[in-house]
């Protein structure tokens, strides 16, 4: 658990039964997930994510929890238990809501070298899913694991001192950089791709939340893509 400014945040690593492992497997399992789940307190990020082994797929019923970018067309047994799961506990699907090549969805491939599955997944609390920036696997990672490695950017404000957050307010974008080609493309990709994963879940209410929600895509874009030009002291 990682202590927050607002909130703490809460990550679990899970490894899910296979496709063809029994119904009591599954079933089982699913119990002690919901079980540690719901142990946790109500208000703290929660994060899940690694190996759920489950195939999640485009099917328009599921849309506002799994998004519409995953490499697959329809879910298997595993996948519909997982998407039944996260529709309960109120949880999307980041690691489906991002656009990108296939090579960057793929998270492991069968010892024929020819097929390719997603099956690592991100889910994190709905209220909190702007938090997440971006979801993607890198293929070239070495991991010692036939999986590759899937990473997740992730934005919250963590407790900091007051020095530290003083420095914070001091740092201004590198505007300058809007004058070459090759930055304006870049920040045209971030902040596209976070506001497409905006879209599939936005259903907040508050329009204030809404608001912070698209001004903190704009920031952490320009960031992203320009750096910070840090003021003299």
């Amino acid at each position: 658990m990682q202590r927050g400014r607002w909130h703490n945040i809460i990550v679990v690593n899970v490894h899910a039964p296979s496709e063809e492992k029994s119904e009591e497997s599954k079933d089982s399992f699913y119990k002690e997930l919901q079980q540690v789940f719901d142990h946790f307190p109500k208000f703290h990020m929660k994060i899940l994510l690694r190996d759920f082994n489950a195939k999640v797929g485009r099917e328009i019923i599921f849309k506002l929890t799994i998004g519409q970018e995953s490499l697959h067309q329809d879910s298997n047994d595993n996948g519909v238990r997982l998407v039944n799961f996260a529709t309960l506990k109120n949880l999307v699907f980041n690691s489906t809501m991002f656009p990108h090549q296939n090579i960057h969805k793929y998270t492991w491939t069968y010892p024929d070298g020819k097929t390719h599955n997603q099956i690592d997944h991100v889910l994190i609390d709905r209220r909190w899913h702007s938090s997440v920036l971006d979801v993607r696997s890198f293929r070239g990672a070495d991991c010692d694991t036939d999986h590759y490695l899937v990473i997740a950017k992730v934005r919250e404000r963590l407790a900091v001192g007051k020095q530290a957050a003083q420095r914070f307010d001091r740092q201004r974008f590198n505007l300058r950089k809007f004058n070459e080609p090759e930055i304006r493309e870049k920040y045209q990709i971030e902040i596209t791709n976070r506001f497409a994963a905006l879209e599939n879940v936005n259903d907040d209410k508050d329009v204030n939340r809404t608001w912070e929600n698209i001004k903190e895509n704009i920031k952490t874009s320009a960031k992203e893509s320009l750096g910070l030009h840090e003021l003299e002291q």
